[in-house]
């Protein structure tokens, strides 16, 4: 077995100074193709998810099921900053970060079905999808159990000594979770390329983060490991892509892992069966009137006359309509053949 050479921290960590508070990025500059393109992305994790929505409440979706709506930006974002290579993981609300990576409206929906077209063959479901070719490598749901498979990944770049970052993504909740620190312990000792991106949604599975957190800026809780961190406006794709843009760059000039927090909101409950009584339908809807990622950047291609009305519908009803197809798709698809219980099982 081939061993890895690693070089003691202890030295040059102990006489580092421990990292000062960054200021996020100024927020980026889009071109007319950049912003139709984040138009669409955002506007098919939308439409997907209300679909994704209404299949589960007439029952063709089963188990459990997050939704991403409003949280859009993030991953559109960060997605943009990206390269080939580079590798996703994240928690269990996850549809809107598979379609973000190019994984299809049809495979993914089929997936929550519980079809053979899906990604996972219908044996996974909505939290466990994955995708070696789009280098999404799930979809878990054990709360915080990502961050460490995230870690794993940024090794494996590190071990290999290509190019590549790992982008991890988990939220408030589970920003308080145990290995979520070791893997911050870890990736800082080694300078692993990992960006650690908390999506910040305000109330993990139900609580208020200045409930459940003492230390409620979450981008600081790398200080002690000496991982640098910022915060995100992550209703706003260009800051987000702004952000991604620093952070890769960062991890690609082998400065190690760091934290970007991503101030963001989820419209819907915690999950479908969720009524969300903890905070007042007046906040949901100020939110969706005044930050709406999707909503800010169709006001940008009207005021700028990159796109008329007639043109964003027009997108819109071709994003339908592949939605429309995928939940077809969906349940038309035949179920797996009982021989697939017995494939894909480690022994």
């Amino acid at each position: 077995m081939a061993s890895v050479a690693r070089k003691s921290p202890s030295k040059n960590n102990a006489a580092a100074p421990l990292p000062s508070r960054m200021t996020a990025p100024k927020a980026a500059e889009f071109s007319k193709e950049e912003e139709l393109s984040a138009y669409r992305e955002m506007l098919l994790i939308r439409r997907f998810e209300e679909k994704a929505g209404q299949l589960y409440g007439m029952g063709f979706i089963g188990g459990f099921c997050h939704l991403y709506i409003g949280q859009e930006a993030v991953v559109i974002g960060m997605q943009m900053a990206l390269n080939e290579g580079d590798q996703i993981i994240t928690g269990y609300r996850d549809h809107g970060h598979m379609l973000a990576t190019g994984m299809t409206a049809r495979g993914v929906m089929a997936e929550l079905t519980g079809r053979r077209g899906g990604y996972s063959k219908g044996k996974g479901g909505s939290m466990h999808m994955f995708s070696k070719e789009k280098h999404f490598y799930g979809g878990h749901g054990i709360v915080g159990g990502q961050v460490s498979l995230g870690t794993g990944l940024a090794f494996s770049n590190h071990y290999r000594g290509n190019d590549n970052v790992a982008t991890i993504y988990f939220g408030d909740g589970a920003a308080n979770q145990g290995q979520v620190y070791e893997s911050f312990n870890m990736a800082s000792l080694w300078k692993l390329p990992a960006i650690y991106i908390i999506e910040n949604n305000r109330y993990a599975m139900g609580t208020s983060v200045s409930r459940s957190s003492a230390e409620t800026d979450f981008s600081q809780r790398g200080v002690s490991h000496r991982i640098p961190g910022f915060q995100v406006d992550g209703m706003d794709v260009r800051a987000v892509k702004a952000a991604g843009d620093f952070a890769t760059q960062w991890c690609r000039d082998g400065k190690g892992p760091i934290i970007i927090e991503m101030m963001t909101y989820r419209y819907r409950g915690h999950s479908m069966s969720d009524p969300a009584k903890y905070r007042t339908k007046e906040e949901v809807q100020k939110m969706r009137a005044e930050q709406d990622p999707i909503e800010q950047v169709k006001k940008r291609l009207l005021e700028k006359k990159w796109a008329s009305e007639d043109e964003l519908k027009a997108i819109d009803k071709d994003v339908r309509d592949i939605v429309t197809d995928s939940a077809e798709f969906a349940q038309t698809d035949p179920e797996p053949d009982p021989s697939e219980l017995y494939t894909d099982i480690l022994l």
